[in-house]
């Protein structure tokens, strides 16, 4: 049995850079590369492509990336995993296939699918409240589009098993990407899983994946220490993290040699805490976390040693992301300079909601921010007094309007241009006139863990 494993960072969203990872594979020893595809709010925009193409409703960066890794993964025996078949997993496997057999390269493919769950929430007896609103699923149930259960760590582990070089999936938790290797290449106990030892080890391989699912943002990229993070070195060649795991879970987070980008205590332990909620209780479809007990060693040289991941049975429900239609917005961004330039933004502004009322024109909001000035931190960036305002250089507003009607949308951006020259002086200039865009509202909700049914395909291998 193997006693260590190196799993490399592939993306963390996607478009994100995969030039890092090509150093990872070239000297960082790795294994595997897991690559998160999926931020959460990716199958709304994967959604949109699938309208416009049904072949499509996947992360089409997949293709380049996998032209441009396939053959120095090869030369390595380094198996990927990804999620960038988002809705089409099985679409994007394909167009993989395709891309790299016009290359002469033909690796074993395998397709996990069954997250696909919108025909259990589109009917009419089911009950699938929203998660923090606790509103039920009946109010958008005619406009869902998608709905799908995040999926654990088993069907990769099982297309792993099945000798697969590349694993596409559709929506999985994120941290499985790189837990399914784990339990697959150190021959952890997953569906069995039943002494703490076993959870432990669990936990510990999820944390690994929390650890490295954010690519760059796990060795100093994104890092927000005040006075600290511009000493965080040549971030423009930055080497994505690194795990060595052992088979008692004890794991080694660090990066290939010769990148940019920091390891050490402070840059883990912020990536450990990033989109946690309860670090007591980190829900997955594996495990439940407990980070409590966690113990990061700075061993130097980009190395940190993580032990103390406890770990529960996991509970018997998965929660599901489900996007339904919201309607439309439009959005315009404008400017005055000085003299008096907040008097005069807010002058325009007037005159818009002025139009908006006169015009009758329907909308549920009209959402007003100030470039520069309080569009980072919003409520919690109070403005400078309308004086202090008036002696800027240039007052930016960002004006979007939500609307029921995509006419209303597509109507916006001439309520504007005029004032050019019968507006308030010295408009410094329009952007996004014309740039209505469908809005996805997002149901987050939890489902029986009993009827959602994994599946995993492997394609044929072409000759």
């Amino acid at each position: 049995m193997t006693t260590s494993i190196r799993i490399g960072s592939g993306l963390g969203f996607y478009g994100d850079n995969w030039e890092p990872v090509v150093a990872s594979i070239e000297r960082g020893d790795v294994h595997y590369i897991a690559s998160d595809h999926l931020a959460e709010l990716t199958l709304a925009i994967l959604q949109k492509d699938r309208q416009r193409d049904p072949s499509l409703g996947y992360a089409r960066d997949v293709i380049p990336m996998l032209m441009r890794l396939w053959p120095l993964m090869q030369a390595r025996g380094v198996k990927f995993v990804c999620n960038a078949g988002g809705l089409n997993p099985m679409g994007a496997a394909q167009a993989v296939r395709t891309a790299l057999a016009g290359k002469g390269w033909h690796p074993r493919i395998a397709v996990v699918s069954g997250d696909d769950v919108l025909h259990l929430l589109q009917d009419a007896q089911a009950r699938f409240d929203h998660m923090m609103q606790g509103a039920e699923v009946s109010s958008v149930r005619e406009r869902l589009v998608f709905g799908n259960a995040y999926l654990g760590a088993q069907p990769i582990v099982d297309a792993l098993a099945q000798g697969a070089d590349i694993v596409i999936t559709g929506r999985v938790a994120d941290a499985a990407l790189f837990l399914g290797p784990l339990v697959h290449g150190l021959g952890w106990k997953l569906g069995d899983a039943r002494t703490p030892e076993d959870f432990n080890r669990l936990a510990q391989g999820l944390t690994v994946g929390h650890l490295l699912e954010c690519s760059g943002q796990g060795s100093g990229g994104n890092f927000g220490d005040q006075g600290h993070w511009q000493s965080i070195p040549d971030l423009g060649h930055i080497g994505y993290p690194i795990a060595e795991v052992f088979a008692d879970g004890t794991a080694i987070i660090t990066k290939a040699p010769d990148t940019g980008g920091l390891v050490n205590f402070d840059t883990v332990r912020q990536q450990l805490l990033y989109e946690v909620h309860n670090p007591h209780a980190y829900f997955s479809p594996d495990v439940v976390l407990d980070m409590g007990q966690i113990q990061l060693h700075d061993e130097g040289q980009h190395r940190v040693r993580l032990t103390g991941a406890q770990g529960t049975p996991p509970t018997e429900q998965l929660k599901v992301v489900a996007g339904f239609k919201d309607g439309f917005k439009a959005e315009i961004t404008w400017g005055f300079s000085w003299p008096d330039a907040w008097d005069k933004v807010q002058a325009a502004e007037r005159i818009i909601r002025e139009q908006l009322r006169e015009r009758k024109i329907p909308f549920d909001e009209l959402f007003v921010e100030y470039p520069g000035l309080n569009s980072a931190h919003g409520a919690l960036a109070p403005l400078p007094a309308a004086a202090e305002l008036n002696q800027r250089n240039e007052i930016w507003v960002r004006m979007v309007l939500r609307t029921p009607s995509k006419a209303a949308a597509d109507g916006f951006g001439r309520l504007f241009p005029w004032m050019a020259l019968s507006g308030p002086a010295y408009t410094c200039g329009f952007q996004g006139l014309n740039n209505t865009s469908e809005l996805l509202g997002i149901w987050p909700t939890l489902i029986a863990r009993e009827h959602v049914h994994a599946r995993v395909d492997m394609l044929e291998v072409q000759p």
